[in-house]
């Protein structure tokens, strides 16, 4: 495993679908202002405002998965150092892609959608899932969901004022066929877009958040990604946070958050990997 040399300088905050890096926005002056280089970048075609994507989804409906990987890699190979690499949803999914493909001094997903392999499916994820996934044709769309169906995915905890302010700030269309894809990964032969291995003894450290009142990714969601990571020589690690829900970044409290998975992800990237001695000499020579 990979450790930064010293402590990480730069964080890399990855955003999630149905949002851009505006999501961000407090995290971004909050590390800020504790001296850190962040970085919130797009996915292709997203450097556009809510509004302008709102107006105008194409740059949506031509999103894939491999197109936002290859992007997020191609910021992070211009790093001078590794960075904390901290994703939000999907962006929990590409968080894990990236330390899989030898990213990042440590990695945290943040109510983080499943890579391939993570069979569990809870009711309240076919709810807020469902607008999109009851109509095939949707597969070749971009979805904008109403306040209702946003607001039960990403919002369910917010008084209904501020969660209608933070959908008009935040809320923009959904690749239908991203969307379709991840949902039918388990169904397809063949690693799929979200593929990860599981067994890589050289990923960075990573940390699963869960807000237990999240409907679309919740708690049991990231408990069983997390348990699909079986290398002994990895961390991988989850914590759950009480009353809050999918929206992690704009939650009421989001500070404590940024906080615990900053110090948690300094203190793991810091930390040396474990020494594994070397296997005895043969006690007779060997003649080949």
């Amino acid at each position: 495993m990979t450790h930064a040399a010293r402590t990480p300088d730069t964080i890399v905050l990855v955003h999630g679908f149905w949002v851009t890096p505006r999501s961000w926005e407090q995290w971004v002056a909050h590390y800020e202002a504790k001296g850190y280089r962040v970085i919130a970048p797009a996915y292709p075609g997203f450097e556009a405002e809510v509004e302008s994507l709102n107006a105008d989804p194409s740059p949506v409906e031509a999103l894939t998965i491999p197109a936002i990987v290859e992007h997020l890699e191609e910021i992070l190979r211009g790093l001078s150092s590794p960075p904390i690499i901290i994703g939000h949803s999907a962006g929990g999914a590409f968080t894990q892609i990236l330390l899989d493909h030898g990213f990042g001094a440590a990695g945290v997903a943040l109510n983080s959608a499943p890579t391939e392999g993570v069979p569990v499916i809870p009711l309240s994820q076919v709810k807020a899932t469902f607008p999109v996934l009851k109509n095939p044709a949707n597969r070749h769309r971009a979805i904008r969901y109403d306040f209702e169906h946003w607001n039960y995915a990403f919002t369910n905890t917010f008084p209904e004022e501020q969660a209608r302010a933070l959908y008009e700030r935040y809320a923009v269309p959904v690749s239908g066929g991203i969307l379709f894809e991840s949902a039918l990964a388990n169904l397809t032969p063949g690693h799929q877009g979200t593929w990860v291995n599981y067994g890589n003894e050289d990923r960075a450290p990573l940390l699963f958040v869960g807000g237990s009142c999240d409907n679309i990714m919740p708690p049991k969601v990231q408990w069983s990604n997390a348990a699909h990571y079986r290398a002994e020589k990895t961390i991988t690690e989850v914590v759950e946070f009480g009353s809050k829900p999918h929206l992690l970044p704009a939650a009421p409290g989001w500070e404590e958050i940024a906080d615990y998975v900053l110090a948690w992800a300094v203190r793991h990237a810091t930390t040396p990997p474990p020494v594994v001695p070397a296997p005895d000499a043969p006690t007779e020579a060997i003649t080949v």
